[in-house]
């Protein structure tokens, strides 16, 4: 892998002496996650020339970056390279070579991840085998890859006549494409491009939701005949104080509480569900990076930790999932966990210097909350010796202290495109004809906001898990801008959806599944000379069912 960067590394050097405009590509894809990858894959199949820009240093977003336990519902509907991607996976972990820190009969994976006897592929990982995995295949194809290289969002991107001709990044380096691919978690081309696009949460009424806009409910409801379980999840419980001194308003709220209050139930705001780190942890004694006290720690931004333990909290928190080689996929879990709720609603249009800032504040807090819950005297005994147990992995990210780079962005920007997926698309009321994918995880969001309920009380608010029916299918034209505002660009991670719909799209592996389409509509179109708007279903969907894409659900 190592030398085709270099190789493109040495031709951006070449371009900076002004020969950029030599070099022509069929297929421009920004955003190297893992979207990205699958979609730089199928168009190298495609015989497409290539480009994937990857504006961070390591290529594979969360798929690399910590999310090793894969969401998806139901691996069924996973195909295509998506699928590819976890047969990979088990072929890496039948070597006997990748089991340096665990004998392999002694794991145990478990939930939705469970991988059953018989299977062709696997499902959980450890983040380095993911790039490694990303890595190999890449070099397999003609495919030129560029790390570490950002859009110039502000005026990197030239239009001409309604399609992108060219981007521009910051170094000031031009690549020219006739297509596409916005494979960013943020939307970053797409917004530079001047498409429509969305940011939060929208009103129930808007799209005749049940499940969008402000949850304060603490209770289960039904939705569709199926259970959801609303802001009762995650969250305090009764009697956590709110004030810097218990009992007295005057004193002030602690930290990253809501003064306004959470809003109408189900209106609309711009607030986004909740980012963390999803941490890679070891037990390994030789593996294991013990938690830091951060420099600048301060008891009070973990004060309600210590008050919802003291109030009755008798859960961990977080949720540990077993990863091969004694390592882990550590998550959010109860009402004060690695979630660092209400601190990313400026990270979608935050310039990549705040947005910078905003990763460290995230880490910072994470980084506090872990050794807080290793070593406070307040935290319960049986808790704080089994964190303290745990630690970062030394052998899986670049940074001293173990911890990753790529923070959990679970929603951003989201195209608002020629339609959008709805809450009615993923309960199977309405189903659309044009699938390019199946989603079939349920409509879930983490909290958006915390604030003080009417007893006095802190309480967390916007979560939402409400199961699917069954595998529903995904839009081409949730992939496609108003075709009067860009013909020639595709979104394969910020689609168009409402935000309780894309809190169920958005997982890797159907991530994965809508870059390989994209990158089929593209080698399409540019076969028969026609704008992905015009590309007809008839053509795109047998095409992607030759690339064993799973369309309807069996």
């Amino acid at each position: 892998m190592l030398p085709r960067v270099l190789s493109c590394l040495f031709i951006s050097l070449f371009l900076a002496t002004g020969c950029e405009q030599d070099q022509q590509y069929d297929l421009i894809i920004y955003g190297a996650t893992s979207s990205g990858v699958a979609a730089a894959i199928q168009a190298d199949r495609m015989g497409l020339r290539t480009l994937l820009v990857s504006p961070e240093k390591r290529i594979g977003g969360l798929t690399t970056g910590g999310l090793g336990q894969t969401d998806i519902g139901n691996k069924q509907v996973v195909g295509g390279i998506s699928r590819e991607f976890y047969q990979r996976v088990k072929s890496h972990y039948q070597d006997s070579a990748a089991w340096r820190w665990q004998n392999p009969s002694a794991y145990k994976d478990g939930g939705q991840t469970r991988t059953n006897k018989g299977e062709d592929a696997m499902w959980t990982f450890e983040p380095s085998t993911a790039l490694h995995i990303y890595q190999s295949w890449l070099s397999e194809t003609e495919v030129e890859l560029i790390l570490d290289a950002k859009l110039d969002r502000r005026e990197g991107v030239k239009k001409v006549n309604g399609a992108i001709q060219s981007i521009s990044l910051l170094n000031g380096i031009i690549y020219r494409g006739h297509h596409f691919i916005d494979a960013t978690y943020e939307g970053d081309l797409m917004a530079a491009a001047g498409v429509s696009y969305r940011i939060g949460r929208e009103a129930n009424r808007e799209w005749k939701e049940t499940l969008n806009g402000v949850h304060v409910k603490l209770k289960d409801t039904t939705i569709s005949g199926l259970p959801a379980h609303n802001a009762m999840n995650h969250n305090f419980v009764d009697g956590v104080d709110p004030y810097l001194v218990p009992g007295d308003p005057t004193s002030g709220l602690l930290p990253y509480i809501n003064a306004d209050g959470p809003g109408e139930p189900g209106a609309g705001d711009h607030h986004l569900q909740a980012y963390c780190f999803r941490m890679c942890l070891t037990d390994h004694p030789e593996n294991r990076i013990p938690f830091q006290r951060p420099s600048d720690y301060q008891e009070k931004d973990y004060e309600l930790l210590l008050r919802n333990y003291e109030a009755g909290e008798a859960g961990f928190p977080w949720i540990n999932s077993a990863m091969p080689n004694r390592k882990t996929d550590t998550n959010n879990r109860t009402g004060f966990s690695t979630d660092f709720i209400g601190q990313n609603y400026q990270y979608p249009e935050a310039s990549y210097a705040k947005r910078e800032t905003i990763r460290k504040q995230h880490r910072d807090y994470q980084q506090g909350l872990m050794w807080t819950l290793a070593n406070h005297p307040r935290i319960p005994d049986h808790i704080r010796s089994e964190v303290a147990r745990w630690g970062t992995c030394k052998d899986e990210f670049s940074r001293e202290d173990g911890w990753q780079e790529q923070l959990y962005i679970r929603e951003a920007r989201r195209l608002d495109g020629q339609m959008t997926m709805t809450q009615h698309h993923c309960e199977g009321l309405e189903v659309v004809q044009d699938p390019v994918g199946m989603g079939a995880y349920g409509m879930d969001s983490h909290h958006t906001q915390r604030y003080v309920d009417a007893n006095g009380w802190v309480k967390n608010e916007g979560n939402v898990e409400a199961r699917v029916a069954a595998p529903y299918p995904i839009s081409y034209r949730a992939m496609l801008p108003r075709a009067e505002e860009c013909s020639n660009l595709l979104v394969s991670c910020c689609v168009s959806a409402t935000h309780i719909a894309f809190g169920s799209i958005r997982m890797e592996p159907v991530f994965m599944v809508l870059g390989q389409s994209a990158a089929t509509a593209v080698g399409l179109a540019q076969r028969g000379k026609i704008t992905l708007s015009e590309l007809p279903y008839s053509v795109l969907g047998p095409e992607l069912l030759q690339g064993n894409q799973i369309l309807k659900n069996e």
